[in-house]
């Protein structure tokens, strides 16, 4: 399905919670337009989401039309108009990455998967309160060389070059932040060294 529909904005959402990334209302997604972005509206939840709840916005996350978007929607705009590489964004509260932004903590690279994320880690921002402007530009600052960060004491927000490309990455953030907690759980887990860290990197230049 083309990005820059509504219904694949709806679909993606669906899938979050399929998934169980997503419960009830919580969350969001997003893709860019050429006007601004498609996102979904403010209080709709993932089992009973349509095309018909996707609202377009301008790039200040403003309606362009009737619906009320997403609280999150200044964030989304925040991440379009830094990053132009990014075409859609993922917002969630899955339950691994809501956990260890809880701890106010980042992803280390216990895992070379990590730097499929553009560095040595996954840095966590600082809490602020949801839906305000401070908050879209702490996800900012913390998404600078990276596609996804954590949200403290809120959850996770990801982007990528398609809708698929940013489910994929809400996935993968998901998945290692899980098993993070897991190798936490049972020890202390081997953080890669900044060679293997670097060599990881070079590895994912070519990647796929």
């Amino acid at each position: 399905m083309p990005d820059e529909t509504a219904e694949a904005v709806a679909e993606t959402y669906r899938l979050l919670g399929t998934h169980g990334f997503c419960f009830g209302g919580s969350g969001n997604v997003s893709c860019r337009t050429a006007t601004g972005m498609l996102i979904t509206r403010s209080g709709v939840t993932v089992d009973k989401v349509e095309a018909s709840d996707i609202v377009a916005t301008d790039r200040e996350g403003r309606p362009l039309g009737n619906g009320k978007p997403s609280s999150e929607c200044f964030m989304h705009a925040e991440i379009y108009a830094a990053y132009p590489q990014a075409r859609a964004v993922i917002h969630s509260h899955s339950d691994a990455c809501t956990a260890l932004a809880c701890l106010g903590e980042g992803l280390p690279a216990f895992h070379y998967m990590v730097v499929g994320f553009g560095g040595s880690d996954v840095r966590c921002a600082p809490y602020t309160t949801f839906g305000t402007p401070e908050l879209g530009r702490l996800a900012v600052e913390a998404l600078r060389d990276r596609s996804a960060c954590l949200l403290a004491n809120h959850g996770m927000i990801c982007h990528g070059s398609s809708l698929r490309d940013a489910f994929l990455r809400a996935q993968r953030l998901e998945t290692l932040s899980r098993q993070y907690l897991l190798a936490r759980s049972a020890g202390v887990p081997r953080i890669l060294t900044a060679e293997e860290i670097a060599a990881a990197i070079k590895r994912y230049e070519t990647y796929g």
